[in-house]
């Protein structure tokens, strides 16, 4: 066919209406027929109608006075919770907590948002557990500072997500100027150092294993794990930790593909600390069996004990046998910022890597955590570029995208909540919140060591107490093994107070965890005192 009649058959096939309204130039609605353009004008308002009626739903300025009012309506729901709750727990069962959901249609929403808060009350405020009240003293659970709700509250409006610069903003360079902050409290050199948030310390004791992980393989074989996987030598590798060290670091082995058995704990001396005596003996002993030390583990602050490993004499065996030092300071690293117990962790500048929790002593909501790296190069081994997300050219221009440093993709703005917290507050207030918690537990020490119904079995470094009931009398294991796991039983079915409880040598003990600073001595000595009644009452019932 020529191209004069292909001209021709285009021509020809225009319709009438459609070479009127290109040749008077009306508007463009005005190419469909008469009974066509009625039906796409209805079609777009229609669809503008369903976009303004979708919009309704989401925060924008024009909702902004919605969301006023269902933020007031929510504290003011919170405020009566807080005022009239006068126990940390409501004592409820699973079983019985979970009929309350029986009848739960996710399908069919409420009718106005004062019945959902209704249902919010119903089935979570009613039965939940407080960690401001005085008498909660199980786990690492902190109460919060006003200034970090109020950064919660703008960073979860913003949605912000930091993980790239074009997502972040401003909130790249606060996170980042906070871990400059940190990193000089640990003694790291701060052009050196580096770091990143995490959602815990379980996160962040994950990346120092993967990194000393890789570290190694680099060093013992020329190897890459981020390239070609792990070494055939990889059942060789260990990590040496305390007996009392986190759960986190045999996940983490177990992870990353060298097993739980990799990890060599370490057992501790009189005080629940590594012995470095005896740390060095079993780095030697496994040398001798051709296995191949990677790192070494120290708590600065374990779970249950509160025990801080000493770090300084660790730090000299590891830079002799050239083995990673990571310190989990989840617990105690509030000693960053105190001002009576900052020694505690001397020798924690030497350290490879370090997890600080500041949901824990820090007093900030969870979560809000870090993991910091003494050589900042070390997180080439997690860092990824993808052309969508962070392309190489953006990082050879020097823009600072996060998620190079980071094992998470989208990532909160969790560092709004420390910032706000030091612009307000300070440093120096948090340091002495820990301090006086760290005071009253030596306190409540005192007082357990004089109860002869009492058995407590360490003097506390940081503010955890292991203890359990134990009257005067022959009686075996079994027994109290069965009234102290009664007694932490009946004082979460009272809700007069949560405490915690762990196993020492096999056998039943308690715990107090105290994170509260408005906690009194007169709190605690009514919760030894119900420690003590349910388990006489125990005892008389059984009889012993």
């Amino acid at each position: 066919m020529s191209s004069s009649n292909t001209r021709l058959l285009k021509t020809e096939t225009v319709p009438e209406y459609h070479k009127k309204s290109i040749s008077s130039k009306r508007p463009l609605t005005s190419i469909w027929p008469p009974h066509q353009e009625t039906a796409v004008s209805l079609a777009a308002k229609t669809a503008l109608n369903n976009s303004k009626h979708l919009a309704d739903h989401l925060l924008n300025k024009l909702t902004i006075s919605d969301y006023q009012a269902g933020i007031e309506k929510g504290l003011h729901l919170l405020s009566e919770t807080l005022t009239t709750t006068n126990q940390p727990f409501s004592g409820i069962y699973p079983h019985e907590l979970a009929k309350k959901f029986e009848s739960i249609n996710l399908a069919q929403p409420l009718t106005d948002f004062d019945s959902v808060l209704a249902e919010v009350k119903q089935l979570f405020l009613t039965d939940a557990v407080y960690f401001h009240h005085p008498k909660y003293m199980a786990h690492l659970n902190c109460p919060i500072t006003l200034p970090a709700l109020v950064g919660e509250l703008i960073a979860s409006a913003v949605n912000t997500a930091v993980e790239t610069w074009d997502q972040s903003g401003g909130a790249t360079l606060i996170e980042q100027t906070l871990i400059h902050w940190i990193n000089e409290k640990v003694g790291f050199l701060p052009e050196n150092a580096d770091g990143v948030f995490t959602s815990g310390g379980s996160q962040s004791n994950l990346m120092a294993v993967l990194l000393a992980r890789d570290h190694a393989c680099n060093h013992y074989f020329n190897h890459s794990v981020k390239h070609t996987g792990l070494p055939k030598e990889a059942n060789k590798l260990r990590i040496f930790t305390s007996e009392k060290s986190h759960f986190s670091i045999q996940k983490a082995a177990s992870i990353l593909g060298l097993g739980s058995n990799s990890v060599v704990t370490v057992p501790c001396d009189a005080r629940y600390c590594i012995n470095p005596d005896t740390l060095l003996s079993l780095i030697e002993k496994n040398i001798a069996l051709d296995n191949i030390p990677i790192a070494v583990i120290a708590t600065a602050g374990t779970t249950d004990f509160g025990s801080i490993d000493p770090i300084l004499p660790i730090a000299d065996i590891c830079e002799r046998q050239n083995i990673w030092l990571h310190v989990d300071a989840a617990y105690g690293g509030g000693l960053l910022l105190s001002k009576k117990h900052r020694s505690l962790l001397s020798g924690i500048e030497k350290a490879d890597s370090v997890t600080v929790d500041f949901h824990k002593s820090f007093f900030q909501p969870v979560s809000c955590s870090t993991f910091l790296l003494q050589n900042k190069t070390h997180f080439r081994n997690i860092t990824y570029h993808a052309d969508y997300l962070n392309p190489l050219s953006q990082y050879e221009e020097g823009t600072p995208d996060l998620i190079n440093k980071s094992i998470q993709t989208t990532r909160r703005f969790d560092a709004l909540k420390l910032w706000l917290t030091l612009r307000k507050q300070g440093e120096d207030s948090i340091g002495e919140m820990f301090d006086h918690v760290i005071s009253l537990a030596h306190e409540v020490f005192l007082l357990l060591l004089a109860d002869h119904l009492i058995d407590v079995i360490h003097t506390p470094q940081l503010s955890a107490l292991v203890f359990r009931f134990k009257p005067l009398g022959a009686y075996s294991p079994m027994q109290l093994n069965h009234t102290n796991h009664y007694i932490r039983k009946a004082l979460s079915r009272s809700g007069e107070a949560l405490i915690a409880a762990t196993k020492v040598n096999n056998e039943q003990y308690l715990k107090f965890t105290l994170l509260n600073p408005a906690t009194t001595l007169d709190d605690i000595q009514s919760v030894i005192k119900a420690i003590k009644q349910h388990g006489l009452a125990f005892m008389q019932h059984k009889g012993w």
